[in-house]
């Protein structure tokens, strides 16, 4: 129990640490030490310029993880990625032989920036390594190191040259997070952090071993049958063909799948975690079923016309839990 206070404490000191270069977006935060505990993914959206790499970055020097980032373009191939093999020679016999050199997502935090500028094929790449930890090229899997963290960043769809991501993959995203613009005096504290000579300098607070023992903590947390199965309800409520409320039926096309369950239960039970709790209750269902879900429920064209968003959806579906 003791170790579980002090883990949890570190992680406190962690946040406040990013607090240094990370100015507000108290929400972001919270959200990407949440899905590393439930080892998940994060996917941040917004406009460029509010700190996203910035974020990532400073995360990498916080926990003393080793670090990657690839700038996602319309011209990245898959093995740009995970690696390729190439050609080497022995010089002492003169064999030659096939040799595979890894590419940058053999890292623990793995920063797929603007992923939605490359086209599918290539943000396909990712999908093994997501829900695996492991590569495969040439018939061969190599294993990735733990722990394994993707944190992608993408412009909103709207802008141009963007690619929407597959399905396939965002279902494997845990968190679909919206970074906002700053408020006023966090944009005038931001103008005063970056523009001196004054650096504030970052201390590390975890380590990778504790994360993974974290981790392990976080998936004994207990909940209770009865809320496990008000998750199940409110997955169930997202589709139109389940779904009693008037709202789904009018503006949904499709609604999560299982693995939205999976993701909101460990979702909940990193944030109780966080909380310095050892079971989950109804508020930490709430505090992340937006996040989680997000990026599961699909609204139709009268949704689109009428915009109606998600955001707006999600609230009324969560009065059921209590």
């Amino acid at each position: 129990m003791e170790d579980i206070q002090n883990t949890v404490k570190k992680f406190k000191e962690a946040r406040k640490e990013l607090s240094k270069a990370i100015i507000g977006q108290e929400n972001v935060v919270s959200e990407v030490f949440m899905a590393l505990l439930a080892d998940g993914h994060i996917l941040l959206e917004g406009v460029p310029g509010l700190g996203k790499t910035l974020l990532v970055r400073s995360l990498a020097k916080v926990l003393q993880l080793d670090f990657h980032r690839v700038q996602f373009t319309p011209d990245l191939m898959p093995a740009d990625i995970i690696g390729m093999e190439v050609l080497e020679e022995d010089r002492s016999t003169g064999k030659r032989f096939f040799q595979f050199n890894k590419g940058p997502v053999f890292t623990n935090i793995l920063l797929a920036d603007e992923i939605n500028r490359t086209p599918p094929k290539t943000q396909s790449a990712l999908l093994e390594a997501m829900q695996e930890r492991d590569v495969t090229y040439a018939g061969k899997t190599y294993k990735l190191p733990e722990p394994f963290f993707l944190l992608a960043t993408q412009n909103p769809l709207e802008q141009s040259g963007t690619y929407p991501l597959p399905e396939a993959q965002l279902d494997r995203f845990l968190f679909y997070t919206v970074v906002q613009y700053p408020a006023e005096q966090e944009e005038v504290d931001i103008l005063q952090l970056t523009t001196g000579n004054l650096k504030n300098q970052l201390n590390s607070t975890l380590t990778a071993e504790e994360i993974l023992k974290a981790r392990s903590w976080v998936r004994d947390i207990h909940i209770d049958k009865e809320l496990l199965v008000k998750v199940s309800q409110l997955v169930r409520s997202t589709r139109p063909q389940n779904s009693e409320i008037d709202l789904v039926k009018q503006y949904v096309d499709w609604g999560a799948g299982p693995r939205a369950g999976q993701s909101i239960v460990l979702a909940a039970k990193a944030y109780a975690f966080l909380n310095g709790r050892l079971s989950v209750i109804p508020e930490d269902i709430k505090a992340v079923a937006l996040a989680v879900l997000r990026h599961r429920v699909v609204l139709n064209f009268v949704a689109k016309t009428e915009k109606f968003t998600v955001e707006e959806l999600i609230p009324e579906l969560l009065k059921t839990i209590k």
